[in-house]
């Protein structure tokens, strides 16, 4: 759309997973894969919880909400990626870019957020267990998901107010298979030092300060298990690795993406490609594989399916 002597931009254009068409569809293939695995896995975690009461512990309920936000994140760039493929377009409208950016950081601050929450509650569990059932009651843990999400849309809105207003008048090609906002900025017409200096304080430290604070406080929970008494020990032990697996998979890739803004380097997306696509799925594998109680409590509803099923 032209507008005096210079084009507004109303569409951008994505790169390619690669330059080579062979390696593109091996990577739409295992992109698909892990499509298939990660809506089904996730899903079945939660209909498990919700369906077995002897996972009526708040750590389920959180985790069960954690599955949820995994499946909203894996719906955000995927299916644009998979249709850019087949139809052989590499487009994306100004407003789905814009909307691509939002619900990265609106679902991914929420998965952030929520593990604050899991946090605390196995902080009350193995610090305070006589006050376990008083503190971690049903309401707190509906107040810690509303939170998550409330604070997740605070963080996403303030992306969404500094980007929007921005005019994109020349260059419209992104750096990326999928629109974030450390390549969406780069082509402003504007200078941006003080937006990037924005961002980078509203992404970058916010996510490290919590991933530091976050693996200190399991470091300090996972001693207290050890040199605490018996009763109990091997289980919190497994738990308090998981979690800190967990911190691992989905704050390292977002440190490396957002901690060196704005400037290109030769791995960034291929920690994308994995970031939105692959990691989603860890969380209920992770869980799934760790926990004994899961894995016993989804082999009791497959088998109540199939006894189902056959009569």
């Amino acid at each position: 759309m032209k507008n005096g002597n210079y084009t507004v931009v109303t569409e951008f254009v994505l790169q390619r997973f690669a330059q080579n068409w062979d390696l593109q569809l091996f990577l739409c293939a295992l992109l698909l894969l892990f499509y298939v695995i990660i809506l089904p896995g996730n899903i079945l975690i939660i209909v498990t919880i919700r369906n077995d009461p002897r996972l009526g512990s708040p750590m389920f309920f959180l985790l069960a909400n954690l599955a949820f936000m995994d499946i909203c994140y894996s719906f955000v760039t995927p299916p644009k990626m998979i249709t850019n493929l087949f139809s052989g377009r590499r487009t994306i409208s100004y407003p789905g870019c814009m909307a691509q950016i939002f619900f990265i950081h609106f679902f991914g601050g929420a998965e952030i957020c929520l593990l604050i929450s899991m946090a605390i509650d196995r902080y009350v569990a193995i610090c305070h267990p006589l006050h376990y059932a008083t503190v971690m009651t049903k309401a707190v843990c509906w107040v810690l998901v509303l939170c998550a999400w409330a604070g997740a849309f605070m963080h996403s809105m303030i992306q969404a107010i500094l980007i929007i207003p921005l005019q994109f008048c020349g260059p419209n090609e992104v750096d990326n298979f999928f629109c974030d906002i450390t390549q969406v900025i780069k082509l402003a017409s504007t200078n941006t030092y003080t937006l990037q200096f924005v961002m980078f304080v509203n992404s970058c430290l916010v996510v490290t300060t919590c991933f530091i604070l976050l693996l200190i406080s399991y470091g300090v929970l996972l001693v207290k298990v050890r040199t605490g008494s018996s009763h109990g020990k091997n289980k919190a032990s497994s738990t308090c690795i998981t979690h800190i697996i967990i911190l691992v998979v989905m704050f390292g890739p977002a440190i490396y993406i957002y901690c060196h803004p704005f400037q290109d380097c030769p791995f960034d997306k291929l920690v994308a490609f994995f970031h939105t696509v692959v990691f989603p799925l860890m969380n209920p594998m992770i869980y799934t594989l760790r926990n004994k109680e899961i894995k016993v409590a989804m082999w009791r509803l497959l088998m109540k399916q199939n006894i189902c099923g056959n009569k």
